[in-house]
């Protein structure tokens, strides 16, 4: 089922994902990996609700990363890398985590990264991809400064890819909405414009055109949008 045939007044409303994981994949006990942790926000509350899992975080935004490091957490571990070169041995992992970041691997690594990420799962193991879809109100603003529509297509390809390899199997497929708020455009732009994994370099008249989008979005509490999240869940072949 593609994004682009998904009747989204329809779809699932969903404010922590984690929800949505955990009825997906039992959790608890996993040994977890999460290529493009960010903050890994998600990854701390999956610590908090299952004491007995461990999850480790990899992340190329050097930035992110020591501000990972500055804020420890019991059985969550950090390292510098990318999806494309994991520096762990293999079949190390239940759980492979990418939540909005296999667009974000360069094009030519996606396959190598999905590789990868097989590589270090155990036989069985599941691997948990979230993308957002080309689609929706806040997706129409935020394409005048950085348009995803090419590399969100490719990660889904190279979904499609690994699965005709036979060295996956599709294991469940969701659509769900994110409700978003920013307070006002100030909040957008710290959080969408002037963030570190990225250099937007938009000049005042491209800064102006974003503000005047986001402008008709706004109401006495801020601006609303939902964006819509595509979820493929991959289970490693094999006996």
């Amino acid at each position: 089922m593609k994004g682009s045939t998904v009747d989204w007044s329809q779809a699932r409303i969903e404010r922590d994902e984690l929800n949505l994981l955990a009825e997906l994949v039992p959790l608890a006990g996993l040994q977890v990996i999460e290529l493009g942790c960010g903050s890994a926000r998600l990854a701390r509350d999956l610590l908090a609700r299952h004491p007995d899992a461990r999850v480790t975080g990899l992340e190329v935004d050097a930035i992110q990363h020591a501000r990972n490091l500055a804020a420890p957490a019991e059985r969550l571990s950090f390292i510098a890398a990318g999806a494309e070169a994991i520096p762990l041995p293999e079949a190390q992992f239940d759980l492979a985590l990418m939540l909005k970041s296999l667009h974000h691997v360069p094009l030519a690594l996606m396959d190598q990264a999905l590789r990868e990420v097989h590589r270090v799962l155990r036989t069985g193991g599941h691997l948990y991809v979230s993308e957002p879809v080309y689609a929706g109100a806040l997706n129409q603003i935020t394409r005048l400064y950085n348009d995803e529509g090419a590399v969100r297509a490719a990660a889904q390809a190279a979904l499609d890819r690994a699965l005709a390899s036979g060295q996956w199997e599709a294991a469940a497929e969701r659509h769900f909405a994110v409700p978003v708020r920013y307070a006002d455009f100030a909040d957008f732009e710290r959080r969408m414009l002037d963030v570190t994994y990225a250099e937007r370099h938009l000049d005042d008249d491209l800064r102006e055109q974003v503000r005047a989008r986001f402008a008709a979005h706004v109401g006495p509490e801020g601006a609303h949008f939902q964006r819509p999240m595509h979820v493929r869940l991959l289970r490693k072949a094999g006996a």
